[in-house]
């Protein structure tokens, strides 16, 4: 048997037009309830009417609340005004968009009316389905266009250097990521550089900013003078520097590796400061004929460098997240790969993948994966697997991005 639900005020629950309404209902078998607006918010328990009839003389704005009462997953009754004394209310309330009765109220009359507005209500829904089906497909076309975009700033390969290995993974979370690394030669092929960055947050605005923040990095990198004639022999003081505190820099690397960083950090910190987006970054140069690699750790995870002998070296920040603030200093890093020597970097997705306990993957495991050094395809998809295997059936939380670097042993 449907049932209905006839809402009217207290004082017009007796009234002459709910009677004649309540016994019209009966007639055509329906299960009629009655109450007031106040009971509904005070007990929980009333049944989801197939028909839900509310006096217009409660005011519109208390029908619309009333009718949010009985949306419950999904699931809609026929909302229906019918009038009291004042036909200036009900006027308003179809005014509103909500259908209506009007009297008399006969059986007959009553029971094709309420089809009726079931019919434009099932075609009204059907309608909206259909719209909102069609948006939420025109938004996946347009992220699947913009991830197609955003994997068009990954290089497409690598480049080729005599005695080395190289090799990047990138799985972002969603459709489009933060995360993001580069590859690329810097004064004419005598460097190479490398990137892997964090923009903060995921989704739509972290992609923009990725895009921005790897176009500004790449461009300034090449395009930044070769160290203004400075040689290849010129000692300055840096992280990692010998016991006199000198080492010779790859001046070659140097310009553009500390004018990519900071005038992408200068830029970002003023002119996007408001949207509060930043990066970290691990960018390094490398000679690929010494084996020394200058570098800039913008607050990044430190990767982590496992030498042929069985050591372990992490690479620190050597400054702040890029973006943050317009007069951050960024201090120069070096580490020396010798034949047999690996380099892994990385996105904070790697460390922090937690499985079904929220427990982390963590540095420690990671190191503990990393074990040997090995071939630099194989490094990565040994960790990979790893992380896979301890989320398990979790959902993947955060952009996962890795790169490899290793110097073949001789």
């Amino acid at each position: 048997m449907p049932n209905a639900l006839v809402i009217a005020e207290t004082a017009d629950a007796a009234s002459e037009a709910v009677i004649e309404l309540d016994g019209a209902l009966r007639k055509e078998g329906f299960e009629v309830r009655h109450a007031a607006p106040d009971d509904l918010s005070t007990h929980h328990a009333w049944p989801h009417p197939d028909l839900l009839l509310v006096s217009a003389s409660v005011g519109l704005h208390r029908m619309a609340l009333v009718s949010r009462r009985f949306v419950v997953e999904g699931r809609t009754p026929t909302i229906v005004a019918f009038p009291g004394e004042d036909l200036a209310a009900l006027e308003e309330c179809v005014r509103g968009g909500f259908d209506y009765l009007t009297r008399p109220f006969l059986p007959s009359l009553l029971r094709s009316r309420v089809n009726s507005c079931w019919e434009r209500w099932q075609l009204s829904s059907t309608v909206e389905e259909m719209a909102a089906l069609a948006s939420l497909r025109e938004y996946e076309r347009e992220l699947s266009i913009a991830r197609e975009i955003q994997a068009g700033f990954l290089p497409e390969s690598m480049p080729a250097m005599d005695g080395w290995e190289i090799a990047a993974s990138f799985r972002p979370a969603r459709q489009v990521a933060g995360d993001f690394y580069d590859i690329f030669t810097l004064v004419n092929g005598r460097r190479v550089a490398f990137v892997v960055a964090d923009v903060c947050d995921k989704g739509v605005g972290a992609a923009l900013f990725m895009a921005l923040i790897r176009t500004l990095l790449r461009h300034t990198a090449e395009h930044t003078g070769l160290a203004q004639g400075v040689s290849d022999d010129l000692a300055v003081a840096v992280n990692g520097a010998s016991n006199d505190g000198t080492l010779p820099l790859l001046s070659l690397g140097a310009g553009p590796l500390i004018q990519a960083v900071v005038g992408t950090n200068q830029y970002m910190a003023r002119n996007h400061l408001k949207q509060g987006y930043f990066a970290t970054m691990f960018f390094g140069v490398l000679n690929p004929r010494s084996g020394d690699l200058l570098y800039i750790n913008g607050g990044h995870n430190p990767p982590i460098v496992m030498h042929a002998d069985g050591r372990r070296t992490m690479l620190p920040p050597t400054g702040p997240a890029v973006g943050m603030l317009a007069d951050s200093s960024y201090t120069l890093g070096h580490v020396h790969l010798a034949p047999g020597d690996s380099l892994f970097a990385y996105t904070d997705g790697v460390v922090e993948a937690r499985n079904l306990e929220h427990r982390l993957f963590g540095t420690d495991r990671l190191i503990e994966t990393l074990g040997g050094a090995g071939p630099a395809a194989g490094l990565l998809d040994t960790v990979d697997h790893a992380v896979r295997r301890f989320v398990g059936t979790a959902e993947q939380s955060d952009d996962i991005t890795t790169l490899a670097l290793r110097r073949i042993p001789l």
